[in-house]
């Protein structure tokens, strides 16, 4: 479902909010039969990134987060000429300066949107991890982390082809079977 096309969004020096969320649990990191725990170490880590302009997302399933995981990506994914809107993440702070404008709202001292400019704000990618966890979890329930970027993408090609953005079902359907065309479903299944 991936549609291939990367160019940089924020060229047109439109707003990007860059974030990070955490779902499931990353069985690498923290095997079953383990005791649960707080926090989100061993959960899987996805970066998002919405463009507010066109109304596109990009997804990326990550490692770590940490600046250097996570700045490349941002790096080859944004304009220099976009205005970057995070949360107040230390990761994105060196980043940031490369960048026309990098705008950081304090979720910490409960601030969700600028009291000073209310284009301020993270809360469209919040919008969009919302749809994406109340798919996973009301939908998938489940996903292993290794098919975890096929959920990744199903989400964003649902998010970017919506009717919000003029796309009707028929429509999507048919994008979706351009996307198919030429490509060889495999599966390596092991025998008993």
């Amino acid at each position: 479902m991936r549609s291939g096309d990367f160019a940089p969004f924020g060229a047109d020096g439109g707003v990007v909010e860059v974030d990070e969320t955490y779902i499931g649990r990353d069985k690498n990191i923290k095997p079953d039969g383990m005791k649960k725990g707080r926090g989100f170490h061993h959960k899987n880590k996805i970066l998002s990134l919405v463009d507010r302009n066109s109304g596109q997302a990009r997804s990326f399933v990550v490692d770590d987060v940490n600046a250097s995981t996570l700045a490349p990506i941002v790096r080859e994914n944004l304009a220099r000429e976009a205005k970057l809107m995070t949360d107040e993440s230390i990761v994105y702070t060196l980043v940031g300066r490369e960048f026309a404008e990098h705008g950081v709202v304090h979720h910490a001292n409960k601030e969700y949107v600028s009291k000073g400019d209310s284009s301020l704000h993270t809360n469209t990618i919040e919008g969009f991890f919302s749809i994406f966890k109340r798919g996973m979890k009301g939908v998938y329930q489940h996903c292993a982390h290794k098919h975890l970027h096929r959920y990744v993408a199903e989400f964003d090609f649902r998010y970017n082809n919506r009717k919000a953005l003029g796309v009707e079902d028929s429509e999507r359907a048919e994008k979706l079977l351009q996307g198919v065309k030429g490509k060889r479903l495999t599966y390596e299944t092991t025998t008993i």
